[in-house]
């Protein structure tokens, strides 16, 4: 996250009472080609229906899509430790924006990080320091954390956005300094254990369009010298982006805008693909590590990172993530509190509204299925579970109540389950629903329909 929003939300206290943090193995899903998208889209056959196929198998679901951030300064308040622990986030990524960047890890606060983490049943990414930091610091964490402790903590990154370092340090940090940083970083990790997979660069803002990246004093682009310097140690390549607001003088961000946003989504991630594709001439899982609607702490608007529509905005990004086959999507964040802006998931008593977009996708199948729509506004995404059960997310962007019929291939007459995410509904369930008859679809809404084989 931006440096200047972290600074004002230091050291919160670490939370206590939270289970045991005995060792626990995280899970471990393998990077492997089947991280990639097909290469050619299938057209929808049937026009003015919103149209799922199960017999089209699009490839199994990362289970880490479904991710967000979480650090020593932004607790969870002990009264909201069992919704933490429910939330359906899958994977935390530690210690969160430049806290770990300015300062260094304490062994008790990876082990308080654990037992969290073991209690939500999800994996950790850790971020080792990078500015101040060493490799002989950086080795010394993945030992206390893999041969010490034997958390067996697969995902590791470095740093946090040194395309803002020039700003914060009054320095010249260029992508040259930055790319044998990180390369003496990764090595020494990897000596401790070859086994970890590491995810970089953890670049702000990055964008499908070549001149509005970030680039270093000379012109550089970061993405592309990090790809030629370190393609061929990094797993997985990872950006940052908050597309609000568009600059410190911009009116507030409108409801019509987060709309119109979650289209440029698939356009970064085909970017970044291309790129790294071009650059090393492989192809590489893709991670975005940090995301929202907005880099700003601004609360209590119709589109703010608080407000309902942003949990409509969070549920669509993750869909066209899915569906692009990106490996890991951590949401900024789990919590944040009085005076660190309205991105959690979880505040002091309340649950806001994005909360319970992790309450549907956590019911959601594991194997991606062939889905489509032919209205903009209403988008479909699709998957079965391992005992056939057949999954359909419908998101209605609009302002206004939609109505649509869906036709599943292969099944004449079904019944769903259907549950529902709008502004009177906390993803609760609603009863059966009828798909021969068109389905109700309410404004800025999120359904979730489940149908049994």
């Amino acid at each position: 996250m931006t440096r200047i929003f972290l600074i004002l939300s230091l050291f919160s206290l670490i939370i206590a009472g939270c289970g045991k943090t005995s060792p626990a193995a995280t899970q471990v899903v393998p990077i492997s080609p089947s991280s990639r998208p097909a290469s050619t889209a299938i057209p929808s056959p049937v026009a003015g229906t919103l149209y799922v196929n199960p017999a089209i198998d699009m490839g199994p679901i990362s289970p880490y899509l479904y991710g967000s951030n979480y650090g020593p300064w932004t607790a969870i308040p002990f009264t909201m430790l069992q919704s933490a622990f429910d939330s359906g986030i899958t994977i935390l990524r530690f210690p969160a924006g430049s806290w770990g960047d300015q300062n260094d890890i304490q062994p008790y606060q990876i082990d308080t990080f654990m037992g969290i983490l073991q209690k939500m049943g999800g994996t950790a990414l850790i971020d080792v320091r990078l500015e101040n930091g060493t490799p002989q610091k950086a080795a010394d964490m993945v030992r206390y954390v893999n041969m010490e402790k034997k958390y067996n903590v697969r995902y590791w990154a470095i740093g946090n956005e040194p395309t803002l370092y020039t700003a914060a340090l009054h320095s010249n940090y260029d992508t040259p300094q930055f790319n044998k940083d990180w390369r003496a970083i990764a090595q020494a990790m990897k000596a401790v254990d070859p086994s970890i997979q590491l995810i970089g660069p953890e670049l702000h803002q990055f964008t499908d369009q070549e001149s509005q990246n970030p680039r270093d004093s000379a012109g550089r682009d970061w993405m592309t010298e990090f790809l030629k310097a370190n393609g061929d140690l990094v797993d997985v390549v990872l950006f940052h982006r908050y597309p609000f607001p568009l600059n410190n003088s911009a009116p507030p961000v409108t409801l019509d805008e987060l709309h119109q946003n979650v289209y440029q989504w698939d356009k970064i991630v085909a970017y970044l693909r291309a790129l790294i594709h071009r650059t090393t001439g492989r192809d590489l899982p893709i991670a975005v590590t940090e995301f929202n609607s907005h880099y700003s702490m601004v609360t209590h608007g119709p589109a703010t990172p608080d407000s309902h529509y942003n949990a409509i905005w969070l549920a669509d990004i993750i869909g066209r993530l899915l569906r692009n086959r990106v490996f890991m999507a951590n949401q900024w964040m789990l919590t944040s509190l009085g005076g660190q802006g309205g991105w959690g998931l979880i505040a002091y008593g309340e649950l806001r509204p994005s909360y319970y977009v992790y309450q549907l996708y956590k019911l959601f199948g594991s194997e991606q299925v062939y889905s489509s729509s032919d209205d903009p506004d209403l988008d479909i995404f699709s998957a079965t579970r391992p005992d056939g059960t057949i999954t359909v997310m419908v998101i209605n962007l609009s302002l206004e109540d939609k109505t649509k019929p869906i036709r599943i291939e292969g099944l004449s007459k079904a019944q769903a389950e259907d549950r529902l995410f709008d502004p009177t509904h906390n993803a609760e369930d609603i009863g059966a629903v009828d798909l021969a008859n068109r389905v109700a679809f309410p404004a800025q809404s999120m359904t979730l329909l489940t149908i049994q084989p």
